[in-house]
């Protein structure tokens, strides 16, 4: 564990001290983090599996996707759904659904006797967006403003929405080894999912309210404003799971209501502190990935597997993408970028441990691992370097 901790603060003081040359070199914190965990999983990875497969390793999961998904719903910029919500909608949802149905039909093919509930698990770990690892692009002027404007909504919406399926998927891969059915497992998902809505969408729009009212009256400082928006994942997240709800559900709709009723143009400067810390919640993630990635590999990866995860990083989500533009005016070309420019990062990180963590069968829990290490790691190499080689070779 100490091990652990100076690899993680000694990696953050090189990054930031290199920041501005790493920025050149399209080197992001993430990638510089995931080295610094390979070399430390190297020495300890015969006790990976078991320390990711502990309750303490699953709350810390939870919390972490829990104001990842805050930040992520709170922080959509030029409205709720963008300059262009008609193609964004599009995009979340049908190309969305469209991908986690491909997604299971493709493993299907590839990856036989694997059942369609643990198909769909890997569907939701491996088809959302993040761009934790390819930053860059959401910034690159290279590319047309409608593209960066619908990838920056899809980032921010697609793993709330794919959260409650991966719930329920979660529950009936688990049921499927005692025989039970779909109903059983939307009966046990179902309630906690509504918990999850009810309270996310209380809190959100309470506190937008009473930080609204109480910046209308002075009683607020700059400060107060940044730690309100640290506390409100936090807090949707216990009340959820007091209740029996599902935690990172209740915040991802807390930070969705709160955007909407909060409608400030000082947005960003309060998101400050929350980004920060959200960024090193990833940041620590990526590092346990490194450390997995020791684990998930050593034993080597067969061909079925690496096929199917090279089809998530490219058909999967451009076939459905470009699907959901037709007949939206977004150009063909356009959307095709929307389709090739869908990084994986921290979401499909912690669904995965979570996955490994609540998987009884211990062959499923290391299949969804080992795809989420190699469509990560390959998202890392072609949306990370391949990025920029595609925004400069774009000519509109």
């Amino acid at each position: 564990m100490i091990a652990s901790i100076i690899a993680v603060a000694a990696t953050l003081v090189l990054w930031s001290l290199l920041a501005e040359k790493f920025e050149r070199w399209r080197v992001t914190a993430p990638v510089v983090v995931v080295v610094a965990g390979v070399v430390v999983g190297l020495t300890v990875r015969d006790s990976v599996g078991e320390t990711l497969n502990t309750h303490a390793a699953l709350r810390a999961a939870e919390i972490t996707l829990a104001v990842l998904l805050f930040v992520d719903a709170a922080d959509v910029r030029g409205g709720m759904f963008g300059r262009h919500p008609g193609a964004a909608l599009r995009v979340l949802l049908v190309g969305l659904p469209l991908s986690l149905a491909f997604a299971v039909g493709v493993g299907a093919w590839l990856l036989p006797g694997v059942g369609w509930p643990l198909l769909l698990v890997i569907a939701c770990v491996v088809v959302p967006s993040d761009f934790a690892p390819a930053q860059a692009i959401l910034r690159d002027r290279r590319l047309p403003g409608r593209v960066r404007d619908v990838l920056n909504v899809e980032g921010g919406y697609n793993d709330g929405i794919v959260s409650p399926v991966f719930l329920f998927a979660l529950v009936l891969a688990g049921h499927a080894t005692s025989g039970r059915s779909a109903g059983d497992a939307l009966g046990t998902a179902g309630p906690s999912a509504l918990k999850a809505v009810l309270v996310g969408l209380a809190l959100g729009a309470l506190l937008g309210f009473c930080v609204n009212r109480a910046e209308r009256a002075g009683f607020m400082s700059a400060q107060a404003k940044r730690l309100v928006l640290v506390a409100a994942p936090l807090l949707a997240y216990g009340c959820a799971v007091g209740v029996g709800g599902n935690g990172f559900v209740a915040s991802f709709l807390c930070g969705f209501v709160f955007h909407a009723v909060r409608r400030t143009e000082e947005t960003q400067r309060e998101m400050q502190l929350i980004d920060d810390v959200g960024f090193l919640l990833g940041v620590v993630m990526w590092f346990v990935f490194g450390t997995t990635a020791v684990f998930a590999l050593w034993g080597g990866v067969e061909w079925r597997l690496v096929l199917f995860c090279a089809a998530a990083l490219t058909v999967v989500r451009i076939v459905p993408v470009m699907l959901s533009l037709i007949g939206s005016g977004v150009p063909v070309r356009e959307g095709f970028l929307i389709g090739c420019l869908g990084p994986r990062g921290t979401t499909s990180i912690v669904f995965g441990l979570l996955a490994f963590n609540e998987l009884s069968l211990d062959d499923d829990a290391v299949l969804v691992l080992t795809v989420l290490v190699v469509t990560v790691l390959g998202s890392v190499a072609v949306h990370g370097l391949g990025s920029p080689v595609t925004a400069r070779k774009y000519r509109p």
